[in-house]
């Protein structure tokens, strides 16, 4: 497997997004479900884990932690601060002091004394640039993190961020049917030399298997997700049942055809697929052993992309907090 660099480490281009099991796609998994994950993937070479201090109020972080104690040494251990979550409001705060707090509070709950990569989980506007990657700055001289990230920026700002001190990696929502990024933060992170971590490249578990939207949980965020809903979804679907036949006609795992053209995107690219199954995991994984065609790659693009897929990514709510670029339609 070829590997990609993150922060000067040479990683398998295909991580272990960890949100899944503790927070967003309904009740969290037991301790002990998501901890024999975690050790799972860590005996089978994944060596990049993306966690974040919300994911379950910080329980995610502390699962990650049990799992990687005695092996710290094997894994490239991400996470996050900016989003402040009270009950049902949520606001962003990337300040100096927020950020040094919040990170030694992630390094307990981790049970580390640095992370290889943080992020700002999102973009601060009451915060000016250079004040935020200040404090990261700092924290990378205290030796308390290896180099530090954003989520969900615009390529604007990647820039102006990455003027002040270099950026490790950019954090962005891509898939065949979210391409944001391509309407300026793929070039950007490609001409400064960032890491582009996709998450969600299996869009939300869309392009892995036939969601039926109706039996998922209530707590589950699908459930408020246009793309999921209504008309929309049904046009959705019968699109994804298109992809699924192409993947079959490979000889793949839809999975792995959509993790696979993530990958072709760049040599810049990696993907962080979540997931609480040990199967999918595995399939996941062996995404980025396979060599697919061209050809396969082009028909995945043009059957799933943003004029065949109906419906924004998310509601209006969180589409307003969103820096990253977005299509006028």
């Amino acid at each position: 497997m070829k590997t990609r660099s993150i922060a000067g480490q040479a990683l398998n281009p295909v991580g272990l997004g960890c949100m899944n099991v503790a927070w967003a796609y309904g009740p969290p998994d037991s301790r002990k479900a998501a901890i024999d994950l975690f050790r799972h993937a860590l005996d089978a070479g994944c060596d990049h884990f993306d966690v974040a201090n919300i994911y379950g109020g910080g329980l995610c972080e502390e699962m990650l932690g049990e799992a990687i104690a005695g092996r710290r040494d094997e894994v490239f251990v991400a996470t996050k601060t900016g989003i402040v979550v009270d009950g049902p409001k949520r606001g962003v705060d990337c300040s100096p002091e927020a950020i040094a707090a919040n990170i030694d509070a992630s390094l307990k709950r981790l049970g580390t004394d640095h992370v290889d990569l943080f992020y700002m989980h999102r973009f601060d506007p009451a915060v000016p640039i250079a004040d935020s990657v200040g404090a990261m700055v700092r924290l990378i001289e205290a030796g308390k993190i290896g180099g530090y990230g954003v989520s969900e920026w615009s390529a604007a700002h990647i820039r102006e961020a990455h003027a002040v001190h270099p950026l490790a990696a950019a954090q962005h929502e891509f898939s065949l049917w979210s391409r944001n990024v391509e309407l300026g933060v793929m070039a950007a992170t490609r001409e400064l030399g960032i890491a582009l971590v996709a998450f969600s490249p299996v869009a939300r578990g869309a392009l892995a298997a036939d969601i039926d939207v109706a039996a998922l949980t209530e707590q589950d965020l699908r459930r408020r997700m246009p793309r999921f809903l209504g008309e929309d979804w049904e046009h959705n679907r019968a699109v994804l049942r298109d992809f699924a036949t192409l993947a079959a006609e490979a000889g793949i795992a839809p999975a792995q055809l959509a993790l696979g053209w993530v990958l072709a995107q760049g040599d810049h690219v990696h993907a962080i697929p979540g997931t609480r199954s040990v199967a999918h995991f595995d399939e996941n994984n062996r995404a980025a052993t396979l060599t697919l065609s061209p050809d396969v790659l082009a028909r995945a693009d043009a059957l799933v992309n943003r004029r065949t897929i109906r419906g924004h990514r998310y509601p209006p709510a969180i589409r307003a907090t969103i820096d990253t670029e977005d299509y006028a339609d």
